[in-house]
């Protein structure tokens, strides 16, 4: 079996003793119960502080005896040519082991995209590099930050949570998102907001108030102020200007 894209789910396993290969790497990752694999010559259990990194071509068995859960990712190897020559099995530490909690909360509740889940899932892949030593020469964080934002314009957005979402502490995600683009994560964040915001004034028969709430902003005085602050005039404006031009 071969996959062109990269996928991020949760599966559980049954008690019946299974094995297979496949042409692409598998990362199984845990979140509840305990999963037994035998990976080649290694065998071991994927449970809170482990995971399993399975690489292309590798006979697999597994087998679960109670309930349990697990984030597995499937990667194309050119994606992740690197990923076969990891171990086997790898040790969590406190801070991945949190990333994974994260990445499965956001799975369960449905909250990505195919460009979301591809930039978590780099991100993942990157976090479990640097963890076995190796050199990583594009960093993934300000990818994923930026595809979280994309995705959530019409949610509340927290500095925390965007630190979660790049694995860094908040200052760590400032410095380290001003360096890349040019700003801080919450100006970019304002700045998309209103950009969304102005392309459905100019694009759509929507009422300012639905474009407001929209874009994040459940009280429509403070949108507007917000957006005259970006774009030089208000809302009413760019709506007015839209319907002249239809």
């Amino acid at each position: 079996m071969s996959i062109e894209f990269s996928s991020l789910d949760l599966r559980s396993y049954s008690n019946e003793v299974a094995s297979h290969q496949h042409d692409y790497h598998q990362l199984v990752l845990p979140v509840a119960g305990r999963l037994s694999l035998s990976i080649e010559h290694a065998e071991g259990d994927v449970t809170a502080s482990k995971a399993a990194i399975i690489a292309a071509g590798a006979s697999h068995g597994f087998f679960a005896s109670d309930r349990n859960m697990f984030l597995v990712a499937d990667v194309p190897s050119s994606l992740a040519p690197r990923l076969e020559s990891f171990p086997a099995f790898i040790d969590l530490d406190e801070a991945l082991t949190r990333y994974v909690g994260f990445l499965s909360a956001q799975v369960q509740a449905q909250q990505n995209t195919p460009d979301l889940q591809k930039q978590m899932l780099g991100l993942l892949i990157q976090l479990l590099q640097e963890k076995a030593g190796v050199q990583v020469q594009v960093d993934q964080r300000v990818a994923a930050v930026k595809a979280y934002i994309a995705h959530n314009l019409d949610q509340g957005i927290t500095l925390p949570q965007l630190a979660g979402v790049a694995h860094l502490s908040v200052r760590q995600l400032n410095h380290v998102f001003t360096q890349s683009e040019g700003c801080s994560p919450q100006h970019y964040l304002i700045e998309q907001r209103m950009q969304r915001a102005r392309d459905l004034l100019e694009s759509t028969d929507l009422s300012v108030q639905r474009i407001s709430e929209s874009v994040g902003y459940s009280n429509l005085a403070a949108f507007s102020d917000r957006f005259r602050q970006c774009m030089g005039r208000s809302p009413r404006h760019f709506r007015r200007l839209s319907k002249e031009i239809r």
